[in-house]
């Protein structure tokens, strides 16, 4: 989501590949400065101030994701190996059996570039490899840009419910993969 920057923008002939974020500082660094690069996400959010974001504060909240029964925390780095993108990942809702994507950021400086766009496609192709028929994600009802990209990308409003972490106005969002 450093000191090691984030890469401000990937070029489309770079391919995306996902790793398992392993903890490391310079890891957790490039997070750091991945989060740091979207403000606006974090202000709408709420989780961080855009301003002050802590890495010992980052590295517990993906712990804990990482830690959830089927969680999965990945980085996405381009050919080059600069961190273009974070995904956490759930392989199955505890109330719908489905899998979800908690989070997918890309760095600020790639925004309206494809690498989004690569990279849900990335996470897409892993569920559907895997056999797995549908995925849904949660978009914050004061997040138009996240709804618009999603929508881009065929994916579907089938509720609105408020988060279980924190309790925002929230439209789950699906997707069928086969």
């Amino acid at each position: 989501m450093s000191s090691a920057p984030a890469s401000s923008s990937v070029p489309a002939s770079h391919p995306l590949t996902l790793h398992p974020l392993r903890f490391t500082q310079e890891e957790i660094d490039e997070v750091v400065a991945l989060y740091a690069s979207n403000p606006a996400y974090w202000r709408a959010a709420g989780e961080y101030d855009p301003d002050d974001i802590r890495a010992s504060r980052v590295e517990a909240d993906l712990r804990e994701e990482a830690a959830t029964e089927g969680g999965e925390v990945l980085l996405a780095r381009d050919g080059e190996g600069c961190l273009a993108g974070l995904v956490c990942l759930l392989d199955r809702h505890p109330k719908d059996g489905l899998p979800w994507i908690g989070l997918l950021m890309v760095d600020g400086g790639s925004r309206r570039t494809g690498v989004g766009r690569r990279l849900a496609g990335l996470v897409e192709d892993r569920f559907r490899a895997g056999g797995r028929s549908g995925l849904r994600l949660a978009v914050l009802e004061n997040n138009p840009d996240a709804l618009a990209f999603w929508g881009a990308l065929g994916w579907q409003e089938v509720d609105r419910r408020a988060d279980t972490a924190h309790g925002r106005p929230c439209i789950v969002m699906h997707k069928q993969l086969a």
